[in-house]
């Protein structure tokens, strides 16, 4: 890559500007060992939120509640966002992070628990994003769930599709980089969505439910 193209990159990662409360729950997440959405990736987020006018939304990978926060500024005004993490320390810190947002409560819906016995749960075609950023080796199976859980027009989005730039080297084939180029190729062919894999972050894979 060019240094020029680097640092466009750069510019484009540091356009836009994290509220305090994000900059607040990034530097908890980094505590805690979860690594937030860069804020360009969030970014992404908040627009594709608003682009269809979400009113639910499924976040598989909690986190520090850095990317709800991004989510539930573009999601419409009494838009629900229901969010699921296995550790209980991450809910914490994103209840304390929409709090510190003065979200109010009712919008957010902060599961505990495995992602993979929560979604079976969830009602079908009643959501209008679902945005997957777990377990990397379980990906498959949240992009079946997410797909059933999403309305025709509604987003899925996976972070990390990039995975530190290891996707993109043919000779990486550990397990967890297999697993995420595998999976980006299959929706690339898959005839129940419209994809697009954006450089922004470590990787969005952003495709349309037909």
């Amino acid at each position: 890559m060019s240094t020029a193209k680097v640092a466009s990159w750069s510019y484009a990662e540091d356009f836009i500007d994290e509220s305090p409360v994000a900059l607040a729950a990034r530097a908890r997440g980094d505590k805690l060992g979860c690594t937030p959405v860069r804020p360009a990736a969030g970014a992404t987020l908040r627009m594709l939120a608003a682009a269809v006018q979400a009113k639910a939304v499924v976040e598989i990978g909690t986190g520090a509640g850095v990317s709800g926060l991004w989510l539930l500024e573009g999601m419409a005004a009494e838009g629900v966002l229901t969010t699921i993490d296995i550790e209980t320390s991450h809910t914490r810190s994103a209840r304390s992070a929409f709090l510190a947002a003065k979200v109010p409560h009712q919008r957010t819906r902060l599961i505990t628990g495995r992602a993979l016995d929560v979604l079976p749960r969830l009602t079908d075609g009643a959501y209008d994003l679902v945005l997957v950023d777990g377990d990397k080796v379980e990906y498959p199976r949240y992009v079946e769930e997410g797909l059933r859980l999403l309305r025709p027009g509604g987003l899925l989005v996976l972070d990390n599709m990039l995975w530190h730039d290891r996707v993109a080297d043919p000779a990486v084939r550990d397990e967890t980089t297999t697993v995420l180029r595998t999976l980006a190729k299959s929706l690339r062919e898959d005839e129940r969505v419209l994809p697009a894999l954006l450089p922004v972050g470590d990787g969005l894979f952003v495709a349309v439910k037909r």
